[in-house]
């Protein structure tokens, strides 16, 4: 029986999420949350457009609460907007983005729309970015397309850093599927290796530490040369 509560209460909360994405449509929200406090429900939106979002005075949202109260069976629900300050490193964002412009344009230009992002994405700074397209492009035989560029980690533990979303476009010729990968500038990469001063330090330490009379055995033949040589240059001369 817990199961089955369980079962229905992740099915209710995945209508809420839902109906909100649908509400204020596509290619403004990235995620919803839900977190449960004892004086209500908080629905969290991660958007970056707030201003469309919430409407003139707040209405957009007043409405949304309303309606989310009287159909989910909710107590008190908040909405709260987390607004999103980079929307090209959200991959979530970027994916509805290009579906919106298949949609507009058509999938005949896709390759365009494609390209396009990704030159967006690696300008802003990310690290590495994938966009794959699936469906009926440019043909009648549905295959899949991949553009990308920098780096961007498939598999351990690297790869979770990555941001990963799905969206789909509804074109004339069929659904086309849309999966982006990105690699944000800030993301931290356990494998990455930074030579730099501090780097190139250390080396030198170990080195050292490593093989610790060979540079002094060196220097010190080094010196006896130097002095035997100088040693003989004023010998002949005063000679």
């Amino acid at each position: 029986m817990e199961e089955k509560k369980f079962v229905k209460f992740k099915k209710e909360e995945l209508g809420v999420k839902e109906y909100v994405k649908r509400s204020l449509g596509k290619g403004r929200i990235s995620d919803v949350t839900i977190e449960y406090t004892p004086v209500g429900e908080k629905i969290i939106v991660s958007t970056s457009k707030p201003g469309l979002v919430i409407g003139r005075k707040g209405e957009k949202i007043e409405e949304l609460t309303r309606v989310i109260k009287k159909r989910f069976h909710f107590d008190n629900p908040h909405i709260e907007i987390r607004e999103i300050i980079e929307p090209l490193f959200d991959a979530k964002l970027v994916a509805d983005e290009i579906a919106l412009s298949l949609e507009k344009v058509g999938s005949l230009k896709f390759k365009v729309i494609a390209y396009k992002m990704l030159q967006q994405i690696i300008g802003r700074g990310a690290l590495g970015a994938e966009i794959v397209l699936s469906g009926k492009l440019p043909s009648e035989r549905a295959r899949s397309w991949r553009f990308a560029q920098g780096y961007l980690k498939k598999t351990g533990h690297p790869a979770k850093v990555v941001d990963r979303a799905i969206s789909q476009a509804k074109t004339l010729p069929g659904v086309v599927g849309i999966k982006v990968s990105i690699l944000p500038p800030d993301a931290h990469i356990h494998d990455k290796i930074t030579i730099d001063s501090i780097m190139i330090n250390k080396v030198k330490v170990n080195a050292n530490i490593s093989h610790p009379s060979q540079p002094h055995e060196e220097s010190e033949e080094n010196i006896e040369k130097k002095v035997k040589k100088k040693s003989g240059g004023l010998q002949n001369g005063s000679a």
